[in-house]
């Protein structure tokens, strides 16, 4: 899922990794390519290894720092959290992201607000 994704983001790039791989899933791919659009990773694309699909994920860490310094989960297995694109407002002053899952896709909270489309609120990254 998803939280486990952005988990292993923030690890390798404490790390100082310049790249890591996580087991493929569509949700995961989706969101990847949407955090690779937004600047927080250098790349994202699926690899075969045996039997086996893989994300292989670019890390975008400078030597300044992490590109990513935070994130929060909002929905959960356990708690769904749903929004309307009306109340979609900036993540930490507009420095941040937040990533939905809406009927047009997945997609960040600026697009859903373009798109005038809702849905489920995933997380928030910064």
């Amino acid at each position: 899922m998803y939280y486990d994704l952005l988990a292993k983001i923030k690890n390798g790039e404490l790390a100082k990794k310049d790249r890591i791989l996580v087991p493929f899933s569509r949700l995961d791919f989706a969101v990847a390519k949407i955090l690779a659009e937004a600047g927080y990773l250098s790349g994202a694309q699926k690899k075969s290894v045996g039997r086996h699909n893989f994300i292989e994920l670019k890390l975008a860490g400078t030597k300044n720092g992490p590109a990513v310094s935070g994130f929060k989960i909002v929905s959960k297995p356990g708690r769904h959290f749903y929004i309307d694109y009306r109340k979609l407002k900036p993540v930490k002053q507009g420095y941040g992201m937040a990533v939905l899952s809406t009927s047009k896709g997945i997609m960040n909270n600026k697009d859903a607000r373009k798109n005038k489309v809702g849905g489920e609120y995933f997380f928030e990254i910064w």
